[in-house]
């Protein structure tokens, strides 16, 4: 089936409000929470992170599917959105090395999205009436049906979602005769940080999100990395007390967006939900401590409260957001751990932020020391 036959959809917010377009994908009804990225490039990774599970992705950039599916620019094991908005679908490309055009891509893996929606409307109206459930669907467009379907979803806030994504078994990344060992806690991570740190000489073991302490130590690693993932961090209380023991091992820490809220909530900060997150390869942010600025890539729609940081002495901002100033790095002043919202590793790019993985061997490499 192609999205050219025009087959009518429909998208459905969980405040009434109605879009029409055409189906693309599979043909099917889908449900999460919708969300916007403003990003030009990197579809692929965007669908494929693990981040993104129970979300609806509502793409900024009018043309989505135009450079095809590449069997190597992916994030995880397969898609992770629940469904796809879009303008223009494009079920053609002209990629010499592409593997599949991405109507064949959400066909194989079962993603129902819509197209030839007003995209502008609807990125404004979620900007400012915030972040929400949505329904879409190409097989079933009454309404009222659809409302008893919605109102049956979740609500994101208060929802755990890491164990739908984090590995259930314990498996290595990399040269097992690298220079450092690093036990991964698995909250969602992305393949391409695994490579980043792989790149830099440190072989990984990584460990599902109910590992203990005690059971990652018993690995006999250099450090300790905390993934990104998705759903509601102050929804993972035995993560969070567990995160409480990996920081008073004493070993090197590196916490990367939902690592990154483990290690402030462990550390007695607050997280809560925002309004619509912040999702792009464009946001900028300032490292207080250098006084640079980076254009990051970002996703996350919780964030640690600023407010929260007031009276913890032991605990530095070190990075916040020049669009909102939100938190987006913190570092603790009697260990070697530091964290940060955003996503350094950042495939495509921009690549501002890869220096972050380097502070982390750093610190490896001063611990062994």
């Amino acid at each position: 089936m192609k999205y050219q036959t025009k087959q009518k959809s429909v998208l459905l917010l969980e405040d009434g409000t109605i879009f029409y377009g055409h189906a693309a994908g599979l043909k099917g009804t889908a449900t999460g929470e919708v969300c916007f990225n403003t990003g030009m490039t990197g579809y692929q990774e965007i669908f494929t992170d693990p981040s993104y599970t129970g979300q609806m992705m509502l793409t900024t950039n009018a043309h989505i599917g135009n450079y095809g599916v590449h069997k190597d620019e992916v994030e995880s094991d397969g898609i992770k959105i629940t469904g796809l908005i879009c303008k223009d679908f494009n079920d053609n490309n002209s990629r010499p090395d592409s593997t599949m055009s991405l109507q064949a891509y959400f066909e194989q893996e079962g993603l129902v999205a819509i197209c030839d929606v007003d995209t502008r409307a609807l990125v404004r109206y979620v900007r400012d009436k915030g972040a929400m459930n949505a329904i879409i669907s190409s097989e079933n467009l009454d309404i009222d049906s659809l409302k008893a379907l919605l109102a049956k979803v979740p609500s994101m806030d208060g929802l755990e979602l890491s164990s739908t994504v984090s590995t259930k078994e314990a498996y290595t990344f990399g040269d097992e005769n690298a220079t450092y060992k690093v036990a991964v806690l698995d909250l969602g991570v992305k393949k391409n940080i695994l490579r980043c740190l792989s790149d830099r000489g440190c072989f990984l073991k990584v460990f599902p999100m109910h590992s203990s302490m005690e059971d990652m130590l018993a690995w006999n690693p250099d450090s300790f990395f905390l993934s990104n993932g998705p759903g509601d961090p102050s929804a993972m209380p035995k993560v969070i007390a567990e995160v409480a023991k990996i920081l008073n091992v004493g070993l090197p820490i590196f916490g990367i967006c939902l690592g990154h809220q483990m290690i402030g909530l462990s550390s007695g900060l607050t997280t809560y939900k925002m309004h619509n997150g912040h999702r792009g390869i464009n946001h900028p942010v300032l490292n207080i401590e250098t006084g640079k600025g980076e254009v990051t890539s970002q996703n996350h729609g919780f964030a640690i409260s600023m407010d929260s940081l007031e009276g913890h002495e032991n605990i530095v901002l070190t990075h916040k957001n020049l669009n909102d100033n939100t938190v987006e790095g913190i570092r603790l002043k009697d260990r070697s751990c530091f964290s940060v919202q955003y996503h350094p590793e950042s495939s495509p790019g921009p690549h501002d932020s890869r220096y972050l993985f380097d502070q982390f061997i750093n610190n490896i490499k001063a611990h062994k020391n």
